[in-house]
């Protein structure tokens, strides 16, 4: 399989991978260790391997200890290891001087780089799936035994390929979350975009910037564009006092280990929403005590130096934003008064989270094969694959947007090694199980436009 975005793909595989970040990565890595051999393929939307680009600040820091990796909770002795990454950069020894456990971002998504290099001859980049099919019978009660998915490569004006998969693995990452009624525009950024879009505008005409959210994100953009931006006022909404600390503990961190998913898939209604009433704080809206005690720090220098350029607009939420045509007018409602204010100002950026990947835009006619929950989500068994129903005997497993059963890691570093492990072990024990081999792809049709 090309690792390039160009020409047209097509193939029987084992293994079909949607999307190629961190996630579906550990799986390739997963697969590439596994004793018993299977054919993969892995097609992505993006142009390269990219995670979370537009919030590589210089400043931000990894949240996971550098042994969460992509393989080192599975497979200590892999060779995809940080620390085999680091050794291969002649860096082990200094980064063990640092007496650090947390490598910045942009480490880490070097690292990420330095791994997928080993998988580009599995990887077809600027290729999006665009729907999975059940193959054509002539007995609808047949069993289906593999899916067909439909690739297109190039942009939505791209030729349509298509390629059959007898287990296809999802992992087509977070979508990001505009507050309610504020969409993006040349003044109104989403986070994931920051640094992109940062570095390509007028630096020198942000004199007023406000930043939407109460989470990591946004307290690291706050930072960033108060240390970048000397001379501007920089205004931090937030739906309450201050920024609320990461629960950190080492008691608190368990809830993020393998054993802790087996806790929550296999409990009771009651248990796992007693886990997220009790464990959120581990990782939504939370930031780390340093960069919280940074901030204060700098609104307390203001105060001394009565330059005051960290404002916090605290206890409210942006309720609307105009385009005015030189400025962006923001609309701000406090909770506390009940009453609304506006102000003017060069930028917005909603640092407002991201909404769980999911699937079923792209299971089509396989969805109606897929149980749901009576509240309307997907069933998703213990080896993240979706519950189905006969005839759909191939497995169809997602990466993500699995938080109503497998808990607060589902869209997080801590676990995807060992997800990544579980998945390949499922995927080829179901493969040997059916063939007593883990080969024999199915055919493919032909290629359609």
């Amino acid at each position: 399989m090309r690792s390039s975005g160009t020409g047209r793909c097509s193939g029987s595989y084992d293994v079909v991978g949607l999307g190629f970040g961190p996630a579906n990565l550990a799986l390739a890595i997963a697969l590439e260790e596994h004793r018993h051999p299977v054919t993969a393929a892995f097609f992505e939307r993006q142009n390269t391997l990219g995670w979370h680009r537009g919030m590589l600040l210089p400043s931000a820091k990894m949240q996971v200890a550098f042994m969460k990796d992509l393989a080192t909770f599975r497979n200590p002795t892999s060779r995809f290891s940080f620390v085999s990454y680091l050794h291969a950069k002649e860096r082990l020894a200094r980064f063990v001087n640092r007496q650090d456990f947390f490598p910045t971002r942009q480490e880490f998504h070097d690292y990420l780089q330095w791994a997928e290099s080993a998988f580009t001859d599995r990887v077809t980049y600027g290729a999006e799936a665009v729907a999975l099919r059940l193959p054509p019978r002539t007995d609808p009660a047949a069993p289906v035994d593999h899916v067909y998915v439909d690739v297109r490569e190039g942009g939505g004006s791209g030729a349509v390929s298509t390629v059959a998969a007898r287990n296809v693995v999802i992992s087509t990452g977070l979508t990001p979350r505009m507050p309610v009624g504020i969409e993006r525009d040349r003044r109104v950024w989403h986070s994931s975009e920051f640094l992109g879009r940062f570095g390509a505008c007028d630096r020198a005409a942000l004199k007023r910037v406000a930043v939407v959210g109460a989470g990591q994100s946004a307290a690291e953009v706050v930072r960033f564009l108060y240390d970048t931006l000397p001379g501007t006022t920089v205004y931090a909404i937030l739906p309450s006092y201050g920024y609320s600390i990461a629960e950190n503990t080492p008691f608190a961190n368990e809830v993020f280990d393998a054993s802790a998913v087996d806790d929550f898939h296999g409990g009771s209604q009651r248990a796992k929403d007693a886990i997220w009433r009790y464990h959120r704080n581990t990782n939504y809206s939370v930031v780390d005590d340093e960069v919280i005690k940074d901030l204060y720090q700098r609104a307390y220098d203001d105060e001394v130096s009565g330059d005051r350029r960290l404002e916090f607009v605290s206890l409210s939420r942006v309720t609307g934003v105009k385009d005015t045509g030189d400025a962006t007018q923001v609309t701000v409602h406090s909770l506390v008064g009940d009453q609304a204010a506006e102000f003017a100002v060069d930028l917005v950026v909603c640092a407002t989270g991201y909404d769980a990947m999911a699937p079923g835009g792209l299971l089509g006619d396989l969805d109606a094969h897929c149980a749901r929950h009576q509240d309307g989500s997907h069933v998703v068994e213990r080896d993240y694959r979706l519950a189905t129903s006969s005839p759909l005997n191939c497995g169809i497993y997602v990466q993500g947007g699995t938080e109503h059963t497998h808990g607060l890691s589902s869209s997080l570093l801590s676990n995807v090694a060992v997800r990544g492990g579980e998945i390949a072990d499922s995927i080829i024990g179901r493969l040997l199980g059916e063939t007593g081999s883990a080969s024999g792809t199915p055919a493919v049709p032909g290629n359609r436009r």
